[in-house]
């Protein structure tokens, strides 16, 4: 009768360790997107990024082939432009964002993607604030950004103390973490008051605090901030793109937030 109560047990048992498991850095998860409507982008969360003229916008554009979801993934490309005449860009590239409509405080952000190879490619997702704050002084979080076909990926902060003032050491305000190139990886940051918390694959890259200083503006980020989604082409950071390489794919299989429970 023992042994029988104990394989009667035993479900259980295994159901708690990993429930626990699973609970044990205190998370809880309160929104995700799985992007699992077929060929539908949600209209109340994401919108299109519009062109403008920063290296990272310069070839947005709201063309139907740049973007799709399928198969539980969102896609974005990258691409030659078919029609020059219409729009003189030789590229043109697709990215949604939250802007106005979703923001993000206190909590963690994971994105689980796979990036597509090619010269000139520059992924990236990324973090400005809710309210509109003029940047460099409202901050920026980048999350995941990779260069090229490169098996690292960068997690960097931005602000008027990195930015304006220069002082990108003291702390560190960016890191880098391995990926696997061919496959998916998931990104992600933490953020808490004092402190940025960044991670791939699970694995810590680095932390950025709030510290002690004299200095305008070394931790803008204890504010809300929306998400951007996009796949660029060209810069000066990543170098000229070839059309031989292209189009270039990013697929994004989910995107997560989650609280301290």
């Amino acid at each position: 009768m023992k042994n029988i109560i104990r394989f009667a047990l035993l479900p259980f048992m295994i159901l708690m360790v990993f429930g626990c498991n699973a609970q044990s850095d205190g998370w809880k998860l309160v929104w995700e997107e799985n992007f699992d409507t077929p060929g539908k982008i949600d209209p109340a969360v994401w919108s299109k990024i519009p062109r403008g003229h920063s290296d990272w916008n310069n070839y947005m554009s709201d063309r139907e082939e740049l973007y799709d979801v399928r198969d539980g993934n969102l896609i974005l490309r990258g691409i030659v432009n078919p029609d020059t005449e219409s729009d003189d860009v030789p590229y043109i590239t697709g990215g949604i964002y939250t802007k106005d409509k979703k923001g993000f405080g206190q909590g963690k952000i994971e994105i689980r993607a796979k990036l597509g190879n090619a010269r000139g490619a520059w992924p990236a997702f990324w973090l400005l604030p809710f309210d509109n704050s003029q940047w460099p002084s409202g901050g920026e979080i980048d999350i995941m950004e990779r260069l090229n076909s490169d098996t690292i990926a960068y997690q960097t902060v931005h602000s008027h103390y990195t930015y304006d003032l220069g002082i990108e050491e003291n702390p560190p305000h960016g890191s880098t973490g391995k990926i696997n190139n061919q496959d998916y990886n998931i990104y992600s940051v933490e953020l808490y008051p004092d402190s940025l918390v960044f991670a791939i694959n699970g694995n810590h890259t680095f932390t950025y605090p709030r510290i002690e200083t004299d200095k305008e503006g070394q931790f803008p980020f204890d504010r809300d901030f929306y998400l951007l989604l996009d796949m660029q082409l060209e810069g000066k950071w990543v170098g000229k793109a070839d059309p031989a390489d292209l189009p270039v794919e990013m697929l994004i299989d989910w995107v997560r937030f989650y609280k301290k429970d």
